[in-house]
């Protein structure tokens, strides 16, 4: 092990090759974090210099119109964002977890969606949702059924969390294929002799195989949910800045580089960062009853 160790000058060597990642995790991570932090506590508009405003950010956060309505579009479009994202990756794995000619190009047809530009697949769902040319309005009311408003106020919330499942799947499918084939075939031979059905397979050797890459991916989800913020750009807002479902991140956009109100972005910022952390912390502590039990 001592042969391994950085000896003498190496040493200067290798705290030399660091340095740019010390110094981006010290300036652009902890830095920003502390500065965001700080902000949260001042009034600021770019253009004055910051005045100190304690916690009146805060504390006028529920009286906010917007800050109140992105609260609770956040709640709902992680609630059903999370589960789909996850049951729906697994599936798919799952179906993609075999040795059959041309899996790889499904594979890779699944995965296809999570490497292109959030943006350009936007513009491109925006024309499918279209109200008056839209191709699925044009399915619709081929088979006699009035055209909807998918992105109006009654039907936003389903149509993005469509597009940001679609968008994610692939993402998910390849954790949880990581996972099922580090399964031992072992396994699922001895249940096979044993007479379990399909079903039990699943319940009893794949599911609690698979539980740290289900912790995994349901964690990374619940953060991706709570920070959506570019299909729903580009799908739901106007030219005016306002949204027909805005989250929690648009809220913080529109404070902070529609009205420069950086210090209430900033208090938006540290409240959404907390919410994920409280969300982690719970996810940890179910994770690690489940291991318990």
């Amino acid at each position: 092990m001592s042969a391994l160790r950085p000896m003498g000058s190496e040493r200067w060597w290798v705290w030399l090759f660091l340095l740019p990642t010390l110094l981006g995790l010290a300036l652009g991570t902890f830095g920003s974090i502390f500065a965001t932090i700080g902000l949260s506590f001042t009034n600021w508009d770019l253009l004055t210099p910051p005045q100190w405003a304690g916690v009146d950010n805060y504390a006028d956060l529920p009286a906010g119109r917007m800050f109140t309505k992105a609260f609770w579009n956040t709640l709902a479009f992680s609630g059903l964002y999370v589960p789909l994202t996850v049951v729906l990756s697994l599936v798919v794995a799952i179906g993609l977890n075999r040795r059959i000619k041309g899996i790889g190009w499904f594979r890779v047809m699944y995965f296809l969606p999570a490497v292109c530009s959030p943006t350009a697949t936007g513009l491109l769902w925006n024309w499918i949702y279209a109200p008056d040319n839209g191709v699925l309005n044009a399915a619709v009311t081929a088979v006699g059924v009035s055209p909807v408003s998918w992105l109006g106020p009654r039907m936003a919330l389903y149509s993005i969390v469509v597009v940001n499942v679609w968008g994610a799947i692939g993402g998910g499918m390849i954790i949880f294929l990581a996972g099922l084939q580090a399964i031992p075939k072992e396994y699922f031979e001895v249940t096979r002799l044993d007479g379990a059905t399909a079903w039990q397979r699943l319940r009893f050797v794949t599911l609690p195989a698979l539980a740290p890459s289900l912790f995994f991916q349901t964690v990374l989800t619940t953060i991706n949910a709570f920070q959506a913020f570019d299909y729903i750009y580009v799908l739901t807002s106007s030219g005016n800045g306002n949204s027909t479902m805005p989250t929690l991140v648009f809220s913080i956009y529109r404070s902070g580089f529609r009205f420069f109100r950086m210090g209430d972005a900033a208090a938006q910022a540290v409240v959404l960062t907390a919410m994920i952390f409280a969300l982690t912390l719970v996810y940890f502590r179910l994770q690690k009853k489940w291991g318990e039990a």
